[in-house]
Order: C-alpha cells, then sequence, then structure tokens
C-alpha cells in the first residue's frame, strides 16, 4: 500500500485503510494522531488507537471527526465512547523543554512512539496523520488529511486533543494570566499581549516565535 496517493476526503472518516490491512493480515493497525503541534507554549500530544476488526464500530463511533471539526462537548462525549470501544488506546506527550532541544516533528514522533510503547498490545500496522514516524520499526502509512479519512486516526485527534486541552487548562492554574485554559497556548491576540506584558514562561517554546527573538 502506498504511502501516498491522490485523495477526497470523506464527508466522515472511514474504515478503508483499516480494513484492507486486516484483509492482509495485520489485525493490530493503530491511528495515530497529535494535538498541540503549532502552540507556542505547553507539550505535544500524540494518542494512539487500536479498534476492532469489526465495521459495526463505524457505527458505535458514528460521530467521531478530526477533532478540529467537532465541539468541546463532543469531543468530551466521544472521548468516553473511543476509549470504551477500543480494543487499546494510550496518549502520550513531549515536554516544550523537549520540543526545543529536538524540534517540533521529532518531539511529536517522540511522544507518538511514547504512546505505542504504552499501548496493551503491540501494533502489526500503524496510520499516522500525516506525517513519518522517525526510527519506527512498525510498517506505517503516512496520511494526508489522515483524521478526516480514517476513523482510527480521527478516534486519535480526539484523544490527543480532549487530553491536551485538559492540561493546558491545569498548568492555567499554575502560570496564570496567559489565558491558557481559554487558547490552550496557541496564537491568539490575548496570548501575544501577555507575552508582551509577562513575558514568557517556564513552559513556553523558546524555539518558537514569537516567544524566539531574533538576534
Amino acid at each position: 500500500m502506498p504511502a501516498r496517493e491522490p485523495y477526497i476526503v470523506p464527508e466522515r472518516p472511514t474504515l478503508k485503510y483499516e480494513q484492507k490491512l486486516w484483509e492482509e493480515g495485520f489485525r493490530i493497525v493503530a491511528g495515530l494522531d497529535e494535538a498541540g503541534r503549532g502552540a507556542w507554549a505547553g507539550p505535544v500530544f500524540s494518542a494512539a488507537v487500536v479498534l476492532p476488526t469489526d465495521n459495526r464500530v463505524l457505527a458505535l463511533l458514528s460521530g467521531v471527526r478530526d477533532s478540529k471539526r467537532m465541539t468541546v462537548n463532543q469531543r468530551n462525549l466521544w472521548r468516553e465512547c473511543i476509549q470504551s470501544d477500543s480494543v487499546a488506546w494510550k496518549v502520550a506527550s513531549a515536554s516544550s523543554t523537549e520540543i526545543d532541544e529536538i524540534g517540533i516533528v521529532p518531539a511529536t514522533c517522540l511522544a507518538m512512539q511514547r504512546a505505542l510503547d504504552e499501548l496493551t498490545y503491540e501494533p502489526t500496522y500503524l496510520l499516522v496523520d500525516y506525517i513519518q514516524i522517525r526510527d519506527c520499526a512498525c510498517p506505517q502509512i503516512s496520511l494526508p488529511k489522515g483524521d478526516c479519512r480514517s476513523l482510527s486516526i480521527a478516534a486519535a485527534s480526539v484523544l490527543a486533543k480532549t487530553e491536551r486541552d485538559a492540561y493546558m487548562v491545569e498548568l492555567d492554574r499554575q502560570y496564570p494570566g496567559y489565558g491558557f485554559a481559554r487558547h490552550k497556548g496557541y496564537g491568539t491576540k490575548q496570548h501575544r499581549s501577555a507575552l508582551e506584558k509577562l513575558g514568557p514562561c517556564p513552559i513556553h517554546r523558546f524555539t518558537f516565535r514569537p516567544i524566539k527573538k531574533d538576534p
């Protein structure tokens, strides 16, 4: 199966890729996605989700979409369904310090690998949203717009997003004044104003603009 191919984004995620892999004998297919890759502050979170090899999961998770297309209440509702109806799932992260040390793409891959390492079952194939996990022995397919095309990846996007959002609310209590509970560390007008007033705090990504200053 090719890593890149022409595609049309369907109305809702399907099991097209999962089914093909199941038919080829890969029974433990994990979908992976991240949340927080473009934020100015906080960790990047990644989730891995293994769905049952049963088409009925399409009905069980009928409301699961790319997390960015869901409301907060929808994500929280379907998160519980994903957790209960999956064969296995895990969420892991890489810190803002790790992001500054190794870069955002390697840190995202690190968070994904950490999620995979904690799964109850070892996957036999991976479906990854857009990126390729580096130094990973498991075969994988990188799918552009994967969270819109694959139900496994969409489910992972919901878990990563809800876990990260909850964590950023906790960080808002630890570092008040920045508005982390509202913007979750992304580059909003409120966040920029707080930076101008307070300066960066320890969870900011110092290699990201506007935190990073040109010489």
